[in-house]
């Protein structure tokens, strides 16, 4: 459950979930320990999203979700006005979030925060909001970053 969600007592917003499959039920299930766990290459320390069977990089079979920092920047967004299931508010902001472990390492998610404080370079942070035995990452910028406008 979000951290909003805690405080208000509110249920989190309808959303479409994935399914647990093998390969990447650790990404989705990660949360309910309040961690966020990305695959890495053991042998040339390569991280990457979403998981594969090997390293992109080196070929390696040696891949193994490690905890990271859940700190990262908005790459990139957009506000989608589309109402994907019955009950979810529109709009919300789409994002592409590189972590700070390494360049380029993106997690597609929700960015929550109020939509004109959004830009590319923002500043965010991992928080979990939980369906069933889901754990969806979404990321929201710390107060400091959103300056005295928001």
């Amino acid at each position: 459950m979000s951290d909003a969600a805690k405080d208000t007592g509110a249920a989190p917003p309808p959303r479409k979930l994935p399914l647990l499959e093998p390969d990447s039920a650790f990404y989705w299930t990660a949360g309910a320990q309040g961690r966020m766990l990305i695959q890495r290459c053991t042998p040339c320390g390569t991280w990457q999203h979403p998981p594969l069977p090997r390293c992109a990089r080196c070929g390696s079979e040696d891949v193994a979700p490690q905890p990271v920092s859940g700190q990262g920047r908005v790459a990139s967004y957009t506000i989608n006005y589309e109402r994907w299931v019955p009950g979810l508010e529109v709009p919300f902001i789409f994002g592409v979030v590189e972590l700070e472990e390494q360049a380029e390492l993106y997690v597609f998610t929700n960015v929550l925060a109020p939509l004109e404080s959004v830009k590319v370079g923002l500043p965010v942070e991992v928080e979990f909001e939980q369906h069933e035995d889901v754990w969806l990452p979404m990321f929201r910028p710390p107060e400091s970053a959103l300056g005295d406008g928001a």
